[in-house]
Parts: structure tokens; C-alpha cells; sequence
């Protein structure tokens, strides 16, 4: 009996996938949520899975791209990983109490991660408590209304939660998630593969460079 137990959970483990979620709302800025998905997919394994998780089926970007939404936000609560992204109607989401009800995500089991505005979501949703966080500078002023301290950096990660300021520092967030989940040289790989020609390590010297404090592990050169 014990030996059908071990293997029964040895194959429950071997079967799970690993799902990242990226929370994109109405009014999302394109490239938190779509350089986020772009970069954390250069990870080809069968057991790997990132969804765009939104509150609707569609949702429409501050320049009017529409996005069919691949997972709930209550799919997101199940997820191993969520990056919460950015917009221009943020406050509009965090003052929606029915809309952040929805949104239950829980550091002790998940990595977190917001750009941008996203902070302010994890700000209002208590997540913040006690430790500084990076955000834009149009939102800054509104994550330091909301209790939290911000810093003059791209990026930041406090145990489970990593926060990044900058639309372009959302591929500091990928890059820590890829590390954290399968690895450092599976991150390195990922930022690699997206980097321009000829500027490729680089890219990727800057990208392990910001999130290299914030991992357990040591990062090669």
C-alpha cells in the first residue's frame, strides 16, 4: 500500500504543469502583458503553460488591440506564478471591490509579480505590507498613498513577490520567474533568444544582473 502511495504522488507530481498567469485588464498596456508572455514562452516544455488571465473574454489595450482572454482570474488563484500587468485604467480596477474579489493570490504558494500600475494592485490587495516596491512614475504617487514605500530601481523581488517599474522592465519579471521556476540557465536561454543580434549578452548580463540579488542561488557570470 505504501509503495502504491509514493508512486501515486511521485506521478501526480510528474504531471503537473507548471502554469503562469499573466492578470491583463481593460485599458492593459501592450507590452507588460504581451513581453512578459513573449519571453517566459521561450520555455518549450510539455508541463509549461502561460495564460493572458483576464476578468472578461475580451479585453482592449490602451492603443485598441484586442485580446481573447486564454484564462479567469480565478484560474489565476490556482496558478504557480502570476504577473499582474499594467494599464491606464487601474484605479478603476482597484476601486471595482467585486472585480478584486475576485483576485486571490497567496505568496506562500505562488510567485507574484506586478509592473508598472500592477503594483497598485498587489498594494490594495495587501500584499505590500512592510517592504518597499518599484512602480512607474505616473503611479508612484497613488502606491505610496496606498502604504507603500517605492524605489528608484527597475526591479525588486521580497521572497515570493517581485515588483518592476518601467514598461520595459517587464522582462526583468519573466527573467526572475524563469529563474525561480526552472532555473537560471533557462533564464539566461529566454532573455538570449530575445535579445537583439549582436547585443545578446548584453541583454542578458543586464537582465541577470537586476534580479541576481533577489535569487537564492549564485548566478555564473
Amino acid at each position: 500500500m505504501a509503495v502504491a502511495w509514493v508512486h501515486a504522488q511521485f506521478m501526480r507530481l510528474k504531471e503537473h504543469i507548471v502554469h503562469i498567469a499573466i492578470l491583463t485588464f481593460e485599458g492593459f498596456n501592450e507590452l507588460d502583458s504581451l513581453i512578459a508572455l513573449g519571453i517566459l514562452n521561450r520555455v518549450k516544455k510539455p508541463d509549461w503553460k502561460v495564460s493572458i488571465a483576464c476578468p472578461s473574454e475580451e479585453v482592449r489595450s490602451m492603443n485598441g488591440v484586442v485580446l481573447k482572454a486564454q484564462a479567469t482570474l480565478e484560474d489565476a488563484s490556482r496558478a504557480d506564478a502570476v504577473i499582474v500587468g499594467s494599464g491606464m485604467l487601474t484605479r478603476e480596477v482597484v476601486a471595482d471591490a467585486a472585480l478584486m474579489a475576485r483576485i486571490r493570490l497567496d505568496p506562500a504558494r505562488q510567485l507574484l509579480a506586478a509592473q508598472c500600475s500592477g503594483t497598485l494592485v498587489l498594494a490594495k490587495l495587501g500584499l505590500l505590507a512592510d517592504v518597499p516596491a518599484c512602480t512607474d512614475l505616473t503611479t508612484k504617487p497613488w502606491v505610496e498613498e496606498a502604504g507603500v514605500r517605492t524605489l528608484d530601481q527597475p526591479f525588486v523581488a521580497h521572497g515570493n513577490v517581485a515588483t518592476a517599474g518601467g514598461c520595459l522592465a517587464s522582462q526583468y519579471l519573466a527573467t526572475w520567474v524563469i529563474a525561480r521556476l526552472e532555473g537560471v540557465n533557462a533564464a539566461r536561454a529566454a532573455m538570449h533568444y530575445v535579445a537583439p543580434v549582436g547585443e545578446k549578452e548584453t541583454y542578458v548580463d543586464r537582465a541577470m544582473r537586476n534580479i541576481a540579488p533577489y535569487l537564492d542561488v549564485s548566478v555564473p557570470a
